[in-house]
């Protein structure tokens, strides 16, 4: 788990300087993965990747929804026409509910993954 943890801090570093999007993917995942782990605990590890990277998927969804929103807001304040900033009211509270989202889905994120290392802490029995 040390390890996953590991590649895992790695990838969060690149995701921060090198863009907004989780990037790297699977491979670069099994690489990092080959580096120092000592077999077992693959199908967890594989849990782990699949629910980190749907919900990092997800959550980048909303971002991008929300960056083109923000496009939006900028480009009626700009334009300066009354009707265009009456637009604004709206999506600002659509930008605002989104954030709430990724609040949400991070939670969840949260939840399911601390779930996973119970679990493999436990040796995978349920308890």
């Amino acid at each position: 788990m040390e390890n996953t943890s590991r590649a895992l801090k790695k990838q969060s570093k690149r995701s921060i300087g090198g863009g907004s999007r989780f990037s790297g993917g699977r491979k670069q995942y099994e690489s990092e993965k080959e580096e120092g782990e000592e077999g077992g605990g693959e199908e967890c590890d594989q849990e782990a990747w699949e629910t980190l990277s749907k919900s990092f998927r997800d959550v980048q969804t909303v971002l991008d929804q929300n960056r083109n929103l923000i496009q939006q807001v900028n480009e009626n304040h700009q334009s300066k026409l009354p009707d265009n900033i009456s637009r604004n009211v709206d999506l600002i509270r659509e930008i605002n509910g989104n954030i709430s989202k990724v609040v949400g889905m991070y939670s969840d994120l949260s939840v399911n993954f601390s779930g996973i290392v119970h679990q493999r802490r436990s040796g995978g029995r349920e308890e």
